[in-house]
């Protein structure tokens, strides 16, 4: 029996198995969604005419994509949609009163150095990749053949919108989607298929009269509630763009090299955010306690080496090389350290000036001129 020759009633009596089936894959959840994104369409337009996606080119180029789920995968009726909590279980994570509270404590200590929390580990895309296309094949062998397509942040598509639409959460004032039960620090993926799943009904949003993520953005990114000028998002400085990172912004970065939680740590919800089961999101090579000097000591082939495997590898390392610049140039500018750890970050910065290319020299002259 194919996907085309059962009944709506089979469909309904399907959901039940396929949340089952998620959760033995370690998705926290998974719902369904229709593919009507008229409503997000003008709202995406008009983000991208004011140009607040930056030089991220590809979400213009491919807008018509992101609001027609059947453009990009033809036949596509509907959207499951899943989260993947990140959170590592550690025993640090496990012994803290407030996990939330020792992440921005590490802000204050401007010689360490500060990587998002999703990418402390594993990358997560081909880790959904993987454990999505394991429940595609899945249902093929419980309904029969079926057209589909997976996502992880690797096509066009509206993912939070999808989501929100869903019910698997909301869209916070943040931008990022939120639930009851998970917070935010949580992975989405999709599944675009042809199968007339029953589509689960929106839920409410909960953030009421709260603006704590649009309080606490260091660069003032999130420009009102539900709004975000990726041009000044510290995640965006550290990560999409290739270029000279604003002279401006430079000393509102502080200790963060790649990614940024900031608006997610003030976030109220995050106290219900879940540990991760899954043990590629664990930390690696010490990222969770590490210092700017000691990742600035990395060749370009320790770069290379330890993060095979890591999102951050993608940037390059020039970019990473920039992002640590800025870091140890506030570090500098900091009143905390001890003479010593002056400088050693001194010596360190200008031992690296003759052999840095023209990016990385721009940010060490910047850093050094305190």
């Amino acid at each position: 029996m194919t996907a085309k020759q059962t009944s709506q009633i089979d469909w309904i009596n399907q959901i039940d198995w396929l949340r089952e089936e998620a959760r033995a894959l370690d998705f926290g959840d998974i719902r369904v969604s229709d593919t009507d994104l008229s409503q997000a369409g003008p709202k995406l337009r008009e983000w991208l005419d004011a140009g607040c996606h930056g030089d991220m080119n590809y979400m213009s180029e491919h807008a018509h994509l992101r609001v027609d789920p059947q453009q990009l995968h033809s036949g596509t009726i509907r959207v499951l949609t899943v989260r993947m909590d990140y959170l590592p279980d550690t025993s640090g994570m496990r012994s803290a009163l407030d996990w939330r509270q020792n992440e921005l404590n590490r802000l204050e200590h401007g010689q360490q150095a500060i990587v998002a929390m999703y990418a402390r580990g594993r990358d997560y895309h081909k880790v959904l990749r993987n454990r999505l296309q394991t429940l595609a094949d899945k249902i093929e062998s419980k309904i029969g053949s079926f057209g589909y397509r997976v996502f992880v942040d690797s096509g066009p598509v509206m993912e939070v919108e999808l989501a929100n639409k869903s019910g698997l959460g909301w869209r916070g004032k943040h931008t990022l989607l939120l639930n009851r039960e998970a917070g935010s620090m949580f992975f989405l993926g999709e599944i675009y298929v042809d199968v007339p799943f029953p589509v689960d009904e929106p839920t409410t949003s909960h953030c009421g009269e709260c603006s704590a993520c649009i309080d606490i953005c260091p660069t003032q990114a999130i420009t009102a509630p539900y709004q975000l000028d990726a041009r000044r998002c510290i995640s965006y400085l550290t990560i999409e763009s290739k270029g000279a990172i604003p002279v401006e912004l430079r000393a509102l970065m502080g200790n963060r090299v790649y990614g940024c939680d900031d608006c997610q740590l003030a976030c109220p919800w995050n106290k219900f955010a879940q540990l991760s089961k899954v043990p590629d999101f664990l930390p690696r090579h010490g990222l969770d306690q590490t210092s700017l000097l000691d990742l600035w000591s990395w060749s370009e082939e320790d770069f290379l080496k330890r993060h095979e495997g890591s999102p951050i590898r993608r940037i390059g390392y020039d970019a990473w090389r920039r992002n640590l610049a800025v870091g140890l140039g506030n570090a500098l500018r900091s009143n905390e350290l001890a003479q010593d750890e002056y400088k050693n970050i001194k010596n360190a910065l200008q031992n690296s000036l003759d052999h840095s290319s023209s990016l990385v020299k721009e940010h060490i002259e910047w850093a050094l001129a305190v």
